[in-house]
C-alpha cells in the first residue's frame, strides 16, 4: 500500500478539519496513524511494539483474554494502576471486573439508558432544539459538556448538589456550570494519558492525576452510602462491591463516560456540515443510526488501544512473546473504508470495533449511541440545515475536539 492511497480519502473538506484537530491534540499522532498501515496487518515496530492494523486480527486480541491482558504495560489498566495503585487491578480484569459488570449490567441496556437520557437530559435537548429554531446561536461544545456531564452524574448517582460540594468555588445555582466543570475534571485526568497507547506517568503527573482524582471522587463516599438503586453507586454497594472500587469506578466512568462523547458530539456535528451529508439526513430523518455509527468510526475517539501479551502466542503470522506490547490502531482500521458517509450501510467486519471488544466491549456503548441519537433528533427537528457560525480547535489533549463550535440554522 502506497501513502498515496492512504492518504487520498482525506482530501475532503471533512477529513481535512479532522486531520487538523488530530494535528493540534498531538502533532506526531496523524502522522503514526496514517503511516502504520503502509506497514501491513502485524508488524513490529521500534518504538511503538506489535502494530494492529487489521480488522480481524483486532477482534481476535480483544477476544482472546487468555493471551493479550488490558493490566499489563501497555493496557489502559495499567496506567490506572500507576494512579489508584495495585488494587485497582481487580477492577479492570479478573473476578473482581466480572462482579462489578454484572452488579451495574441492567443499567445500560437500551431501555434503561432510554429512561436516563430522557430523565437528565431531556430538558437540555429539547433547550437545544428550541434555541436553534428560534434563531439563537448555540455553541454545541459548552451544551454538550452540560448536558453529558449531567447524564454521566445522574447514572453515576452524583447529585447537583454532590457535584457543587466537589467544586467549592463554583456557583452552586449554576447548574449547567457544575456539569460543565465535572466534564472538565474528567478532561484533565484523561489528558494525562497523553500518546499512544497507555504511557508511563512521570512522578509529577502521577501526583497531579491523584489530584484529580480525588476531587472528582470526594463525594462518593456519601453518595455510595444513599444512591439508589437505579445508579451505578446503588447497584454496587446492593452488590456488596467495596466503596474502594466504587471510587475507582468513578474515576473511570467521569473519564470515559464524557471526554470521548463530548468530542464526538462536537466532531459529527462539523463532519455533517463540512461533508454537506446533513442534507442527507435531513432528507431521511429515519437514517439516524446509520448517521451516529459513521461519526463513530470516523472520529474514534480512542484512536489507539493497548494491550499486553501476557502468554507467547502466534497471531497473524507473527510470533509474540510474553512481555511484548500491542498496539491496535483503531482510527487507522475504521478510517480504512473511505470519508464519512452519513447513510453508509452496516460494515460487517468493523463491528463497532471504535468500542474495542471482547469482555472488555465499552459497557456504555449503548449510552453513546443513545446520546448521539438525540442530538441528531435535535439539530433535525426544524428540518432546516445548520451553518457552523464560529469553531476553534483544543491543542494539547488526548481525545481530539473543539474547544468551541458555534451553530445556527439557516
Amino acid at each position: 500500500m502506497s501513502l498515496a492511497s492512504i492518504v487520498a480519502p482525506f482530501r475532503t473538506v471533512e477529513s481535512r478539519q479532522e486531520l487538523k484537530l488530530l494535528f493540534l491534540a498531538q502533532p506526531v499522532v496523524p502522522v503514526v496513524l496514517l503511516g502504520v498501515r503502509l506497514f501491513g496487518p502485524i508488524r513490529n515496530l521500534p518504538g511503538l511494539g506489535w502494530v494492529v492494523t487489521d480488522p480481524l486480527l483486532a477482534r481476535q486480541i480483544f477476544n482472546d483474554a487468555k493471551h493479550f491482558s488490558i493490566v499489563d504495560h501497555g493496557g489502559a489498566g495499567f496506567w490506572w494502576k500507576q494512579v489508584l495503585g495495585e488494587w485497582v487491578l481487580d477492577l479492570f480484569d479478573g473476578v473482581g471486573h466480572h462482579r462489578i459488570r454484572t452488579a451495574v449490567r441492567d443499567l445500560f441496556t437500551a431501555e434503561f439508558t432510554n429512561l436516563l437520557v430522557e430523565r437528565a437530559g431531556g430538558s437540555s435537548f429539547a433547550a437545544l432544539s428550541e434555541d436553534l429554531a428560534a434563531g439563537r446561536q448555540v455553541d454545541i461544545v459548552a451544551w454538550s459538556r452540560a448536558t453529558i456531564g449531567r447524564v454521566l452524574a445522574d447514572l453515576v448517582g452524583m447529585t447537583a448538589s454532590d457535584v457543587a460540594d466537589t467544586f467549592p468555588d463554583a456557583d452552586p445555582s449554576d447548574i449547567s456550570g457544575l456539569y460543565r466543570l465535572l466534564s472538565a475534571e474528567g478532561e484533565n485526568l484523561a489528558n494525562y494519558a497523553m500518546g499512544i497507547g497507555a504511557p508511563d506517568l512521570t512522578d509529577e503527573d502521577m501526583q497531579s492525576s491523584k489530584q484529580v482524582v480525588e476531587r472528582i471522587t470526594s463525594m462518593v463516599p456519601r453518595a455510595y452510602a444513599t444512591a439508589g438503586d437505579d445508579t451505578v453507586l446503588g447497584r454496587l454497594r446492593r452488590s456488596g462491591v467495596s466503596e474502594q472500587h466504587a471510587i475507582g469506578l468513578t474515576a473511570l466512568m467521569v473519564v470515559a463516560g464524557t471526554q470521548t462523547t463530548i468530542a464526538t458530539v462536537g466532531r459529527m456535528v462539523a463532519l455533517l456540515h463540512d461533508s454537506g451529508e446533513q442534507h442527507t439526513l435531513l432528507a431521511n430523518p429515519d437514517n439516524v443510526e446509520n448517521t451516529v455509527r459513521e461519526a463513530l468510526r470516523v472520529t474514534s475517539a480512542a484512536a489507539a488501544v493497548g494491550r499486553g501479551v501476557s502468554h507467547d502466542v502466534r497471531i497473524g503470522g507473527k510470533d509474540l512473546k510474553r512481555g511484548d506490547e500491542v498496539k491496535v490502531f483503531l482510527w487507522s482500521i475504521n478510517n480504512a473504508i473511505g470519508p464519512f458517509q452519513a447513510d453508509r450501510a452496516y460494515v460487517p467486519e468493523l463491528r463497532q470495533l471504535w468500542f474495542s471488544g471482547g469482555r472488555h466491549l465499552c459497557i456504555g456503548s449503548t449510552l453513546v449511541n443513545i446520546e448521539l441519537a438525540r442530538v441528531l433528533g435535535a439539530l433535525t427537528a426544524s428540518g432546516r440545515p445548520w451553518r457552523i457560525v464560529e469553531r476553534k480547535a483544543r491543542s494539547r489533549l488526548l481525545v481530539p475536539g473543539y474547544e468551541k463550535l458555534v451553530i445556527e440554522l439557516v
